[in-house]
């Protein structure tokens, strides 16, 4: 079984439902949840749109990789989500691999560990409070010393809502 670290975030129409829906999906398609992050507000982050809410989770999942991309691509659809060409807008749900245990993947449709996440502080958060400790595969620095250091401006918000 493979530790595996995503990103989840809505920002279009009931964004709570969407994210605990790709839970429910991840949990029975792709792996086992085993952790979950508080959940947090936070702007859009490259384009104009309205507010998302973002969480991490860890599963555990004997997927490789490029069947696991295929699978979240797949949940993604069912939840909603069409995909622009190469615009960025708001969606029901994005969900993103940060880390397959400690692989380093890179390929043409396939990055991992995710190349931008210890630019974006919507992801930093709240993988922080599921894997402080993770050593980032490329960067050599755990997930706290990443977020103490990130130069994103934008300061997720905890969330009072909760999925526990």
């Amino acid at each position: 079984m493979r530790k595996i670290y995503l990103s989840i975030g809505s920002n279009k129409g009931n964004r709570y439902s969407f994210i605990k829906e790709a839970l429910r999906l991840i949990q029975k398609d792709i792996g086992q949840v085993t952790l979950i992050s508080k959940i947090y507000e936070t702007k859009s982050w490259g384009f104009s749109s309205d507010d998302f809410l973002n969480i991490c989770i860890m599963i555990k999942s004997e997927l490789l990789p490029a069947k696991l991309l295929k699978k979240i691509k797949n949940l993604e659809e069912i939840i909603g989500r069409k995909r622009n060409s190469s615009e960025i807008s708001a969606r029901e749900i994005d969900i993103d691999i940060l880390f397959y245990s400690n692989e380093i993947i890179d390929q043409k449709d396939l990055i991992i560990p995710h190349p931008r996440l210890h630019l974006r502080n919507f992801v930093l958060y709240p993988l922080n409070d599921i894997a402080s400790d993770f050593i980032h595969p490329i960067l050599i620095k755990p997930i706290n010393e990443l977020l103490e250091k990130c130069e994103d401006d934008d300061t997720p918000v905890e969330s009072s809502l909760s999925f526990s």
